[in-house]
């Protein structure tokens, strides 16, 4: 079991860094935006890798990697210039390292019933920003494949295995696509008020559940 102390610490630091990062967002300096933004990852990183695993090595290597993968997107993001493309494909390796970890224990293709309105959500959602997606459309169809397919597989695995890891994970994944919907509309679509404290908040509370469902039982 993660040892209670460590998970506050952890997460304390990760909530913290979020607000400074976000702060740096909305008033400068912008180098605390390069310093805070990796930093909570990082922490995050911390969070899933040191405590040892309730779920396995085979889950924790997999969260681990997709948590560096993630680290390494915010990167790509963050920068001056446009590394949009970049930043896609790390995001979606840690997409793949999440759908390694989630079929611990539950293969490919279970409950069935979950696909249906994830679908719904991905089709209604790519068709509204297709027109203004250009070169992107199709590695966002394929990004949007993955995340799919990795809440799916989550939240099949919670409803297979109802453990509070498996609750944690399901949860961070529904956030994940949550956050990247925002993201997208953002970018592509019509700009959302506050839409850095939007994606952010929604983003980092993801990667914080998933991290943490390495070591809950």
């Amino acid at each position: 079991m993660l040892p209670i102390s460590f998970a506050i610490t952890a997460v304390g630091a990760a909530a913290l860094s979020l607000v400074l990062q976000l702060r740096a967002e909305d008033r400068g300096p912008r180098w605390q935006v390069y310093l805070f933004k990796p930093l909570t990852t990082s922490l995050l990183v911390l969070l899933a890798a040191v405590p040892p695993s309730a779920q396995g090595a085979r889950y924790q290597v997999a969260i681990c990697v997709g948590l560096a993968c993630s680290l390494l997107g915010d990167v790509f993001l963050m920068l001056p210039r446009d590394r949009f493309a970049p930043g896609l494909a790390s995001f979606l390796v840690a997409h793949a390292a999440y759908i390694v970890a989630f079929t611990t224990g539950v293969s490919i293709g279970t409950a069935p019933v979950f696909l249906l309105p994830l679908l719904g959500v991905a089709i209604l959602l790519v068709r509204l920003l297709w027109p203004s997606l250009g070169s992107l459309r199709i590695p966002v169809l394929v990004y949007t494949a993955t995340i799919l397919l990795m809440v799916w597989q989550a939240w099949a695995r919670r409803w297979l295995l109802p453990t509070p890891s498996a609750t944690l994970a399901a949860v961070g994944a529904g956030l994940f696509m949550v956050s990247d919907g925002l993201l997208a509309l953002n970018r592509f679509g019509r700009p959302l008020p506050r839409a850095q404290v939007l994606t952010m908040t929604t983003y980092v509370a993801a990667q914080t559940l998933i991290a943490l469902s390495v070591s809950t039982g």
